[in-house]
């Protein structure tokens, strides 16, 4: 059992490092314009563009305000995160109990990363909601067919209800 710890501490150490030293913000890379942008002459020689998006510290901030474009970020970094502990969360020699607390360590802290200051609407909620038990259900390999509730899966990984997290989290 040990043996089996220090693996999985050491691959996630390797892991985690390989993808802190090679993160790039792929919306401050590629940054999304609207068709109608213009700009704004702000002084000597200086100019700001509007646009409808932006990426700021890798959050999507919105013109209108609301939280749909940040949490679609979320959702869309809970996968990669997900993905990127796929060896972790998916071995079978490891207990659902650690996979559970893997998961919420660093996938659904990524996700509710900002949630603070989301103005969360009930579609936000539920899109967040699925997001996250498609991913228990894979961490348990249990398919959708199978008829399983939520309540008992989230049980044997350990974990809240991502919901009621997010409510607690709010300013």
């Amino acid at each position: 059992m040990q043996l089996v710890m220090k693996f999985m501490l050491k691959l996630y150490r390797n892991s985690m490092y390989n993808v802190m030293k090679s993160f790039v913000c792929k919306g401050c890379v590629n940054p999304l314009t609207g068709a109608g942008c213009t700009s704004v002459d702000i002084g000597v020689n200086a100019k700001l563009e509007l646009v409808d998006k932006f990426c700021y510290s890798g959050d999507m901030l919105s013109v209108g305000g609301d939280g749909d474009a940040a949490l679609e970020t979320r959702i869309r970094i809970g996968w990669n995160k997900s993905r990127q502990l796929l060896p972790l969360l998916t071995n079978k020699d490891i207990s659902l109990i650690v996979r559970g607390r893997v998961y919420s360590n660093c996938v659904q802290s990524s996700m509710l990363h900002g949630s603070e200051t989301w103005p969360a609407r009930k579609e936000n909620e539920v899109a967040l909601l699925r997001a996250e038990m498609r991913m228990v259900r894979w961490i348990c390999g249990i398919k959708l067919e199978d008829k399983g509730p939520s309540k008992r899966l989230r049980k044997i990984l350990g974990l809240g209800d991502i919901i009621l997290i997010l409510q607690q989290n709010r300013l």
